[in-house]
This record gives structure tokens, sequence and C-alpha cells, in this order.
């Protein structure tokens, strides 16, 4: 055999095995080669070229896939981001901050007709989505509030002329199925989740907690 040959089997073989979801077995890749290829020795081959790499290549049972190598397993970590729902009340204050800033608590709580926990802002704040103005040069000089560019960024915006107008949030479903914040007046502030529209939509309020944790071997 050629070097030229040796060298198309070794690359058919990487490629089978790397592509492969599941570890591929011995029979299969030498189905794929034919009945000339020497398998012991090409499978032997790989596995020495791959022995000093990041990723190893690896017999189990009979059956061949790409690991990661043994000394380096311990510093591969992946970082997953759960989701889940902002609470109703902070849902609502963030949308009338970006809509109506810059604004006070008191203008926010004057739309939502109930009164704003200092919590709510908490999480907002916490979350980078809202930051502190100038006061306002009225009674009590009240801060006012405005969005961030961590607010524009985690919806995929690049400036608050992007934000849905009436029609489109009309269109989404979202006036109709939620009239609370300026017509439906509530006892008090409330942690109940938020009603979000579908996460295909680019203002689905979600949020993000990073959870590490080490990766599984390929």
């Amino acid at each position: 055999m050629s070097d030229i040959d040796q060298t198309h089997e070794l690359r058919l073989l990487e490629a089978m095995i790397f592509a492969g979801s599941e570890p591929v077995t011995t029979e299969m890749l030498a189905k794929q080669l034919g009945e000339g290829a020497d398998m012991p020795a090409l499978l032997a081959q790989l596995k020495e070229i791959y022995a000093l790499r990041g990723v190893n290549l690896v017999e189990t049972d009979g059956a061949w896939s790409f690991r990661t190598a043994p000394d380096i397993s311990p510093q591969m970590k992946i970082t997953r981001q759960p989701r889940r729902k902002l609470p109703r009340a902070a849902a609502e204050v963030v949308a009338i901050i970006a809509y109506h800033q810059p604004v006070t608590r008191s203008d926010i709580e004057s739309i939502r007709g109930v009164d704003t926990s200092k919590g709510t802002l908490d999480i907002l704040l916490e979350l980078g989505w809202i930051r502190p103005g100038k006061r306002r040069d009225t009674p009590g000089r009240p801060l006012t509030w405005f969005t961030t560019n961590e607010f524009l960024s985690h919806f995929n915006l690049e400036s608050l002329k992007d934000l849905p107008g009436l029609d489109e949030l009309k269109a989404a479903g979202l006036l109709d199925a939620r009239p609370v914040m300026a017509t439906m007046p509530r006892d008090s502030d409330d942690e109940t989740v938020a009603d979000v529209p579908d996460e295909d939509n680019d203002f689905a309020v979600w949020v993000t907690e990073e959870t590490e944790s080490e990766t599984e071997a390929a």
C-alpha cells in the first residue's frame, strides 16, 4: 500500500469516528474501508497520532471514539444558563422604565396602580438592566430610572428605537393578554411569575443564571 493510500485511510477513519454520534465499532469501520484495509495497524497508528493531543482515540468494548485527554479533563467546564421567568412585578417595572424613561418610582407606581417594592428594583439592578439617573427637581428630589446597555444587549436591541411598537405588542397578544399595567390596579406588589410571550419573541422576559459543570467525555 502506498503512503498516499494509507494517509487517505487514516483520514477516512478519523472522519468516521469524529462524525459518529456514538462510538463506532471496528466492524463498521472495516466495512467502509473495504477488505484490503489493515484495521489493527490503522487504528493503532491513529491512536498514536492522537496520544499527545487534547483528545485521545479510545476503544471501549470493540467500539472507537474520541475522548477528552484525561490530564486536561478536570479543566474542561461548560457554562449552562438555565432560564427562569422574571417575577411579574419586575417585568412590568422594567417595561415601564424602557418605554417611559426617565421615570421616578412614583411614576412607575402611578402607571401600575400599585406600590412598587424596593425588592423589585433590586432585582433589576442586580441584573444590570436599570440604572439611577439624575434626581428630578421636584419636592423630595426623587431619583429617575433608565434602562442600561445590558438591557439592550439581553433583548438583542441596538437601541430603544427597536423596542416593539404598539401594533407589534397587539399582534403578539400582549396588550390583550396582560392589560394589568395601567388598567387593573392590584392591592400590592407581588412576586407571581409574569406571563411572557413565546421564547422566539425578541421581547420575552427571561432571567439567566450561570452554573458550571464538568464536561462529560465526548
